[in-house]
């Protein structure tokens, strides 16, 4: 298993160094259909909450070249064989961070908390922002309820209208010639 901790450690000054912020570090599932495990890491331009293709194979470069340089050295900070995958956080983003939650209050989000926490687990609704280690949001049951920071299991943004059109893409270049092609369902 990796150690998620000594990783967001040699990763963050890699992406501070592009001038980008790093939004999450986690180790899950391979989706690549090897099985296997990815390495996944998310990063922005805090400028505008956007990671250009660029940047992210800028990022890549230099975490591959790190983490390849420590093992080399005989320290493997991954069992078995992995892959890395970079990228911006999306239009449904994940709120890992207390700026995420501030930065979106007024979006409609998702958030679970951790199995250990007692009632209700999982919260859907308009988030309301932070207060200290405190998340608000107006859950669509249960009305404004008050969770600690460090509850929550994971949180996300839902792909909303209002949600896209308060994010604008970066670089809409060849959008204007994309083809739409209905597909034919056959009886």
């Amino acid at each position: 298993m990796a150690d998620l901790a000594r990783l967001t450690d040699l990763i963050e000054p890699e992406a501070r160094a592009l001038g980008l912020d790093l939004v999450r570090v986690k180790m899950m599932a391979s989706e690549a259909g090897e099985g296997g495990q990815a390495l996944q890491i998310m990063a922005e331009d805090p400028a505008t909450g956007q990671m250009i293709i660029d940047q992210c194979a800028a990022l890549s470069r230099r975490v591959s070249d790190r983490l390849d340089a420590l093992e080399e050295a005989g320290d493997e900070l991954i069992e078995g064989a992995y892959h890395l995958e970079v990228s911006s956080p999306g239009i449904d983003r994940p709120l890992t961070r207390p700026k995420d939650f501030a930065n979106w209050t007024g979006h409609e989000a998702k958030i679970s908390l951790d199995k250990s926490a007692p009632g209700q687990r999982t919260f859907r609704g308009i988030l309301r922002g932070i207060n200290g280690d405190i998340v608000t949001i107006i859950d669509n049951k249960a009305g404004e309820t008050a969770l600690p920071l460090a509850d929550i299991h994971s949180a996300k943004l839902v792909l909303t209208d209002e949600l896209i059109a308060a994010t604008k893409p970066l670089d809409t270049t060849g959008a204007e010639d994309i083809v739409e092609v209905e597909e034919k369902v056959e009886d």
